[in-house]
This record gives C-alpha cells, sequence and structure tokens, in this order.
C-alpha cells in the first residue's frame, strides 16, 4: 500500500506565506550554482569526466546560438512620405521622418544559412559512394585475422596541428600522400582562379562521418583561405574565410578544384 501523496508544502505555503527572505536566498542560490557545479566537475575524472564535459560543451553551444539570435542593431531610414508643415528647429532636423527598424546583422544571416546547410551550391547533387569504395579493409595482428582497420583510398584534409594516433589505436588511415592542403578555387564573378589554403571541410554530401574525417570527394563544401583576395564585408572587415564546393574528383586528378560560393 502506498502513502497519499498530498500537497502540503503548497497549502502550507498558501496557509502561512514563505519566509520573508525567500527570494534573496533563492537568488544567491543561483548565483551561487554555477561556482558550485564548476568545484564539483574540477574533481571529476575519467569517463564521469567525459560525459559531463561533452553535456556542458553542448549546453554552451546552445547559449552561443541564443545570444547571437538576439544580437539585433537599430536600423534608421528616412521616410519620404513625412513632410514636416511649418517651420522645424535645428535639433529637430535629423530626427523627422526616421523609422526605426530591427535588422539581423549580416552575420546572423550567414550563421542561419550555414545551419540550415542551404548553399546555392554549383553541384546540388552528386552519385552516393559505398562505403567499400572510400575505405579499404587492412587487416592485422600476427595471424592477420583482425580486421577493424580501414584505410581511406580517397584525398583527405588534416589541420597544420594533426598528430597521428599510435598504430595500435588508429582506426582509419589517411595516408600521406592522399592529404591536400590547397585547392584550385575559381571566383565566378572574377572569372580567375586562385592558388588557396583549405581552412577545414564544413560539409561531405556522403555523410557526417566523411566529414569527421575530411574526405574530400566531388560536391564537398570546403572552407578556404581568401585573406589574399582582399575581400571585405559591407562593415569593412576583411574576409578571412569562404565557402567552396569541390567540382572534381581529386583522387582522379591529383588536385582539388573547386568554385568559390558567393
Amino acid at each position: 500500500r502506498t502513502m497519499p501523496q498530498g500537497d502540503y508544502i503548497e497549502l502550507h505555503q498558501k496557509r502561512v506565506g514563505r519566509r520573508p527572505d525567500h527570494d534573496e536566498r533563492l537568488r544567491k542560490k543561483e548565483a551561487r550554482a554555477p561556482h558550485k557545479r564548476s568545484k564539483a566537475e574540477r574533481k571529476l575524472h575519467g569517463w564521469k569526466a567525459k560525459v559531463v564535459h561533452k553535456e556542458r560543451f553542448q549546453e554552451k553551444a546552445v547559449m552561443r546560438k541564443t545570444i547571437n539570435l538576439h544580437n539585433e542593431r537599430t536600423n534608421k531610414q528616412k521616410d519620404a512620405d513625412v513632410i514636416p508643415k511649418g517651420a522645424v528647429p535645428a535639433y529637430l532636423l535629423d530626427r523627422e521622418g526616421v523609422s526605426r527598424a530591427k535588422v539581423l546583422s549580416n552575420t546572423i544571416k550567414q550563421k542561419r544559412k550555414e545551419k540550415a546547410g542551404k548553399w546555392n551550391v554549383p553541384l546540388p547533387a552528386v552519385r552516393p559512394i559505398t562505403e567499400d569504395e572510400i575505405f579499404k579493409v587492412v587487416k592485422t595482428g600476427k595471424r592477420k585475422r583482425k580486421a577493424w582497420k580501414r584505410m581511406v583510398t580517397k584525398c583527405t584534409f588534416v589541420g597544420p596541428g594533426f598528430t597521428r594516433k599510435p598504430p595500435k589505436f588508429e582506426r582509419f588511415i589517411r595516408p600521406m600522400g592522399l592529404r591536400f592542403t590547397k585547392a584550385h578555387v575559381c571566383h565566378p564573378e572574377l572569372q580567375a582562379t586562385f592558388h588557396l589554403d583549405i581552412l577545414a571541410v564544413k560539409k561531405n554530401p556522403q555523410g557526417s562521418g566523411m566529414t569527421q574525417l575530411g574526405v574530400l570527394t566531388k560536391g564537398t563544401v570546403i572552407e578556404v583561405n581568401v585573406a589574399d583576395l582582399g575581400l571585405v564585408t559591407p562593415a569593412g572587415k576583411v574576409v578571412w574565410g569562404k565557402y567552396a564546393q569541390v567540382t572534381n574528383n581529386p583522387e582522379n586528378d591529383g588536385c582539388v578544384n573547386a568554385i568559390l560560393l558567393v
């Protein structure tokens, strides 16, 4: 038999009320919560620390997105229809007929576009590639019975600070001869081709696993360093990285050709 679960706490609060300093205590508790949490997280180690840190990383990502969405600026625009009647003082001349509108900055629009994964790309659809075509099974062990290793047979990109894992723990082998750090990027408006550094692999159409491995296949969206091109934003800041789509099969041609997404 279970005990009757009455709402005696809520009843007591209705009859007697709360402590006089309830709100202040609650505010202090909320203010202390992040410090208390970080103190507990610093003492964690092992798999529990990994789980907690992964959750915290996801929370921070959501927080950053929320902050960016609210990052609006006020835009003033003159209304042509509003004509002031009679004499207007000098200090009111610039205030007449101005409509204020909340305008999302270009960077926020760009980030929203990236999140949705919507780009006007030159190659909207590509041929799906099977895993057997991308990976070659590498047999290991004294009797060559273990078959958990895979060698990537397509071109890949790895960052400048990349260090291989020890052979005993390396699951995916990316051969040095198939690694690329530069791409021939064509600017569609300038009708000129530039030899630019690859910064990252943004999206591979073959799946998220290929994106994480940095596999470069036809249709892959990569980020390239366009600092040398002298491109600037409407605010006057120099554009450092821009997206481009791979248009060839790099493993056949021995180079990466791409078109800049403008």
